[in-house]
């Protein structure tokens, strides 16, 4: 074993969302590829042109994957083929869900999804700094008491490695239910706060 101690430390820190990304997308059947993935196209359009409308801009809507596949019959012979493409929305106003929501199922009706809606922070870094002074402030207080029970005293710092996680929200998506209506623009949804946590491995030699 090497001459010194080796300890972890954690900090945390919370702050409050202030960024809402949807996950959105469009999906179409067609008896061809082409017809698929022209109608997706043309609804695709829809979808981002009533977004902009209501504020988003266009930095802010980017394509995140795009799907065509076919689609089997029973008797497992290609009956036609389905073209998707979801996009994530990233918006500032928290309270906008509804709204966009309601925008987007008014371009396309049915052929909209919602996989997913995520708060997250967008600027961590501050975040970060204050959560690994925290895990180191933790990890000198833990090598200073077990030095003390040892009857030793540590000395220079022989090596850090740092761990980093952020947990961002996720609210249940709702697709798949008849989105033709929409949704009720006062729909409400939680922000909460974002959970920030940096671990260190600090390993300090003996004095």
């Amino acid at each position: 074993m090497d001459s010194g101690i080796t300890v972890v430390g954690t900090g945390q820190v919370t702050a409050p969302a202030d960024v809402l990304r949807l996950t959105l997308s469009v999906g179409h059947d067609a008896k061809d590829v082409a017809a698929a993935v022209a109608q997706v196209a043309e609804r695709t359009d829809a979808v981002s042109a009533a977004l902009r409308d209501q504020g988003v801009a266009e930095k802010d809507i980017h394509t995140s994957s795009v799907n065509v596949y076919p689609q089997y019959a029973d008797s497992m012979q290609i009956a036609g083929y389905r073209a998707s493409h979801s996009m994530t929305v990233s918006t500032t106003d928290l309270t906008g869900f509804g709204r966009l929501l309601n925008a987007a199922v008014g371009a396309v009706g049915n052929d909209l999804g919602l996989d997913g809606l995520q708060f997250d922070v967008a600027d961590k870094a501050p975040l970060v700094q204050q959560a690994r002074e925290l895990a180191f402030a933790q990890a000198r207080q833990k090598a200073d008491h077990l030095a003390g029970l040892t009857g030793q005293t540590i000395g220079a710092i022989a090596g850090v490695a740092e761990t980093y996680g952020h947990v961002p929200i996720r609210a249940m998506a709702a697709a798949g239910k008849g989105m033709a209506p929409g949704f009720d623009a006062e729909m409400a949804v939680t922000p909460g706060e974002q959970t920030i946590e940096v671990s260190l491995e600090v390993c300090w030699s003996w004095a």
